[in-house]
């Protein structure tokens, strides 16, 4: 049974769903842009008696307070998810973190290492974005933060998440739906963490620094954060190892559970 709540945290209010086991090992989930915490449900289901899951969602998403400002970064949110797990009273806790998760989660680990014990990447890299597509990414935010997710904006954040193996796959189409669906319904009170998201800074040099156990997970077909970006990562960090999967995208959770929930349980059963 997942119990939700919410954690007060500088200016705002996070919203946290927890499955609340006492005695197991707390698994921090970390969402992307555009999603939330719900892309977990597969692997708390999975994973239900064997650990205890804690799925924050970042403030101006999900079903957390708004933003304050014109900009959420991805430091601010390192900083949230600090706050959270200090309430919470959980320390040395493997991080699941998908796309923007994988930048909040690096962050974390540098800052506040006593947080994290072991890291899981899914989609993430910590490179900053081109210097020379900045400008169009904050204008497409601005944009989406005019007219919603709606038409052609919709059909981009699409081709965003999903690789175009899953796109096509008809096998998939009921998690594509579902998705779909939501990003619809996305509000466009999520502009200031995407502006964040898409003038976010490197943290490339940081990673020597996070010397815990690292699994990366990465999707070939990945349009945003491509393979040469999850090679980096995972030679990056001291004990990082790499997962490169064909014929996924940008979220190999959603389009390859069967071999990415697995993957997850057997890499957190390691370390337990």
């Amino acid at each position: 049974m997942t119990r939700s709540t919410s954690v007060s945290v500088a200016g705002t209010a996070l919203h946290v769903d927890d499955t609340a086991e006492s005695d197991l090992t707390p698994v921090v989930c970390l969402h992307s842009l555009f999603f939330d915490n719900r892309m977990f449900d597969d692997l708390v289901e999975a994973g239900a008696g064997r650990y205890r899951f804690v799925r924050p969602e970042y403030r101006g998403q999900g079903r957390s307070g708004p933003a304050d400002g014109a900009v959420v970064t991805i430091e601010q949110c390192a900083g949230d998810i600090a706050a959270v797990l200090d309430e919470l009273q959980i320390a040395g806790a493997p991080v699941i973190a998908s796309s923007m998760g994988g930048d909040v989660a690096a962050r974390l680990a540098v800052y506040r290492p006593d947080l994290v014990g072991s890291l899981i990447f899914l989609g993430s890299s910590v490179r900053p974005e081109p210097a020379d597509k900045v400008a169009e990414y904050v204008a497409w935010s601005d944009d989406v933060g005019e007219h919603g997710f709606t038409g052609d904006r919709l059909t981009m954040v699409e081709q965003i998440m999903f690789g175009a193996s899953t796109r096509s796959d008809p096998a998939k189409a009921d998690v594509l739906d579902r998705w779909r669906g939501r990003m619809a319904a996305l509000p466009t009170s999520i502009r200031p963490a995407m502006i964040g998201v898409m003038r976010r800074r490197s943290a490339v040099d940081a990673l020597g620094e996070i010397d815990v156990p690292a699994l990366v997970i990465s999707g070939e077909e990945c349009p945003v954060r491509p393979p040469e970006w999850a090679y980096e990562l995972a030679d990056g960090l001291p004990r990082g190892e790499l997962v490169m999967l064909p014929r996924v995208g940008h979220s190999p959770l959603l389009e390859a559970p069967d071999t990415v929930i697995p993957r997850i349980l057997d890499f957190l059963d390691a370390q337990s």
